[in-house]
């Protein structure tokens, strides 16, 4: 929006489509999540929802959508997250697995944090002028 000519330009965008590429060569590499076919869709639809959700806000053209669909990618990520929990529960992924994708996604949420308040911040901003 303000920052940004397109929501490509974005870091936490681009951090975001880089880890659903990661979850999704997880996915279809390791054999026990493979062969859990609802397991799999679900955490496919999570890591890919982020990014997907990034960019429709951003191409809704106001600031207030935007800060929705963030919240929306911030929830996917914490999906994202209990899945990561969840597999690793299971043994279905090693611990590096596990803390490689976790503070991927961690590093994902803070941003999408940051970014959200650093809106929330213009639109107060505006709201005084």
């Amino acid at each position: 929006m303000a920052k940004y000519s397109s929501f490509e330009e974005m870091e936490v965008y681009q951090k975001a489509l880089q880890f659903g590429v990661k979850v999704y060569k997880l996915t279809l590499t390791n054999e026990r999540i493979a062969k859990d076919l609802g397991l799999k869709d679900q955490l496919q639809r999570a890591a890919l929802s982020i990014s997907n959700n990034i960019a429709e806000g951003f191409e809704r053209e106001t600031k207030k959508e935007l800060i929705r669909y963030l919240y929306f990618s911030k929830g996917s990520s914490g999906e994202c997250r209990n899945m990561l929990n969840f597999l690793q529960l299971l043994e279905y992924i090693n611990e590096e697995n596990f803390y490689e994708h976790r503070n991927d996604v961690l590093e994902i949420s803070r941003q999408l944090g940051n970014y959200i308040k650093y809106l929330k911040n213009l639109e107060k901003e505006n709201k005084k002028s």
